[in-house]
Parts: structure tokens; sequence; C-alpha cells
């Protein structure tokens, strides 16, 4: 079953200009036939129609829901399927809130993280032993902050959420750093892209220490609530359960509020890697924020040497935060423009930003829902090519 909300803006734009001038003389004032013709058209973006429906019927994943917005304006917004499928049903809603994995990444840790460079807490060249004392061994002692921002920093791509479960018990989230921060690095920091959970859980520590906040209230305070995203949050209330999107079943327990990430879990859901949970709409301000150069309403939540750190790339295909040209960067589509940014979560969520046409696209999927088999990869880049080409046509 779709769930649809066509958006027309310039319809509607249309249609209150023409309720202002109800009383006006037949010939149309000149400056109005201009800001008419000013409008830029709505696209015809039918076709994601068809490709999401078509992933659902497949099985690849139970529901999506698919926000494409250029500036102020929503292009497409609509809900397919089902936000749970087993071992009941539920249909997916436009403001179904989901976890969104690793977009935690880039949308709660690293714009904490710049948000305290622009206060002068910390420093992008700052050794992270200056935070973590116990990091600075087994060839990590000259990694620094913007390393672990990139993904630079030698460390692996993950450890055994399990074993350490299984030796200090569900919520362990010193053991988890105690854990990070013996670890080996696998190269010397600054040479090799590895996309690492452990790097960015260990920049959720070092928000927490230098703010001496908690990183969910730091981010609550500086990117969430100004920015007005009510329906976002690390560990959602019980209230919240019936409009989450649920992920794996397990045995009886279907996993629904709780982070899906192990580690994550094991940190108590509040993680630099993974953990928060979102609604479309509200990923939708912070992409406005970020292609408005850090502003939003009036009022500035990034600067924009922070924007541009965060978005554009640093080192190796990546920014301080987004991905731009790495491995990681092909849900860009056929139609990409070089300066596009984008990140995904492994849960099935993705964003992809164009800066130059104020363009991006937000697609989220339940695609670990019931079994943690679907798949969404090739879905992100027929859409981004959807849109793609549309721009390409606009220029």
């Amino acid at each position: 079953m779709t769930y649809t909300i066509r958006v027309a803006a310039a319809s509607i734009s249309l249609g209150i200009l023409a309720g202002c001038y109800k009383k006006a003389p037949t010939e149309v004032p000149v400056s109005l036939r201009q800001a008419e013709s000013a409008q830029a058209p709505v696209p015809d973006l039918s076709q994601i129609d068809t490709l999401v429906e078509g992933e659902i019927a497949q099985g690849h994943f139970p529901g999506a829901v698919v926000l494409v917005g250029q500036g102020d304006k929503t292009l497409y917004y609509k809900a397919f399927g089902s936000s749970v499928s087993q071992p009941f049903q539920e249909p997916m809603q436009q403001d179904t809130v989901f976890d969104i994995a690793s977009l935690s990444k880039p949308v709660g840790t690293a714009t904490s993280v710049l948000i305290l460079v622009e206060q002068g807490k910390i420093h992008l060249e700052d050794e992270v032993s200056q935070y973590l004392p116990a990091f600075a061994c087994n060839g990590k002692e000259k990694v620094q902050i913007k390393h672990l921002l990139s993904h630079t920093s030698g460390l692996p791509a993950y450890t055994d959420a399990a074993a350490i479960s299984r030796e200090y018990g569900p919520v362990c989230p010193v053991q988890v750093l105690d854990t990070i921060c013996s670890l080996k690095a696998l190269n010397e920091p600054g040479t090799t892209f590895r996309y690492s959970c452990l790097g960015y859980i260990t920049l959720g520590r070092i928000v927490e220490i230098v703010s001496g906040q908690p990183l969910d209230t730091f981010a609550r305070d500086n990117i969430f609530v100004p920015l007005g995203m009510t329906s976002t949050r690390y560990n959602p209330p019980p209230l919240w359960r019936e409009r989450i999107a649920a992920a794996t079943l397990q045995g009886d327990v279907l996993l629904r509020g709780n982070v899906h990430d192990p580690l994550a879990a094991l940190m108590g859901g509040v993680s630099g890697n993974a953990g928060i949970f979102s609604t479309a709409q509200d990923l939708a301000a912070f992409c406005r924020m970020l292609l408005n150069d850090g502003q939003t309403n009036g009022r500035r939540i990034l600067g924009s040497k922070s924007v541009a750190l965060l978005t554009t790339e640093q080192t190796l295909g990546r920014a301080y935060g987004f991905d731009v040209s790495s491995s990681y960067a092909g849900m860009k589509g056929a139609y990409p423009n070089p300066k596009a940014f984008c990140h995904s979560g492994y849960t099935g969520t993705s964003i992809v930003c164009d800066p130059d046409a104020k363009v991006f696209i937000i697609i989220l999927t339940n695609r670990v829902h019931p079994d943690d088999k679907g798949s969404v990869g090739s879905l992100r880049k027929e859409i981004a090519t959807i849109v793609g080409r549309w721009v390409a046509g606009q220029q």
C-alpha cells in the first residue's frame, strides 16, 4: 500500500498569488508576471514511485519514505509500504521515525565536533591522546581529531561487540572505549581511508569530555532544537514506539526504538557512530541548513568554514563528516555533481546533497526488518540518477 502526498510548489504559490490579486485589473502587473516566470518548474519524479514499489515487491525492504527538496521547496515526499511487516503489519507514514544508524556520524557527532571547534574548545590538529591518554599506544600516538573525522586514523573498522558484551554486560560504555584505546593501528594516520565506527565512537566521547555534557544533550541543545528537529533524538521514549520503523525481529522480540548497531547498544544508545532516530522532515531541516551556508530562519548553526569542512573533500575522498568521492560515494548516481556530498546508514538510510543546485535527497527504509537481509544500494543510485538527470536538465 502506498501513501501519497503530492507537493506542487508552483501551483500552491500561484494559487496564493491569485488570491492576493482577486481585485486586480485585467492587465497583470509586470512585477507579478516576472515573479511567476521566475517560478522553477516542479519536476516529474513519478519514476521514483515505480522504483520503490518494485523494490518492496521484490522483498528488498518492507517500506520507505523518500523526500526530495530544493532550497525551501519540497519537490517530492511520499511514504510506501509498511513500517512493520512481522509479526504484524503497520503502514508506513511520512512522519515515521527511523533508526538512521551511521547518518548519526555527520548529523550528530561531526557537527558537534565542529561546533566545539568554532567555540575554540577543540582543534582539528589536536591529538586524540590529549583527551584520552590511554589512546596513545600501539601506533595511535599521533592520531589527530581530523583523522577520526575523515576515517584516516588507522583504526580498524569495527570490533567484536558480542565478546565485549559477554565479558562486561549489555551496557558497558567504559569498556567499549577501553577496548578501542587498546587496539593496534593498522596504518599510519592520514595515509589510508578505512571507514571506522570506532573512530566516531571515540569522537563522541571527546565531545562529552570537552563540552561537559552527554553527547545526546549537546547535540539536542546545539543542533536538533535550534533546527526545530522535534522528532530527532537518541534513545527515543516509549511514547514514540508506534511511530518507529521496526528493525530486526529477534525470536519473539521486535527491535523497535532501541538502536540496531551492536556497539552503539553497548554504549547505552548514545554513541558517536550511531544512535540517532529521526524523520525525513527533520533531516530535511538539517540538509537545508547545510545548503544555506549553515543558517536556518536567520539563525546560524554552523559557520561557513565549518560547513565547508563538513561537506567538501579534505582528504582521500572524505570531508570531515560526509563522503564526497570515496568508494562509498556511489549513491550519488549517474549524474553526480563532483561537489555533491552524501552519507548512508546500515539500517537503510541515506542523504545526498548537491550544493550548487541546492537539491537534497533523503531515503529512509527499514531494510533490516525483519531479518537483516534487505538491500537498498541500487535504489539509492537510481533515485539519485533520476533527480540528477532533472538537475542537469535545468542547467
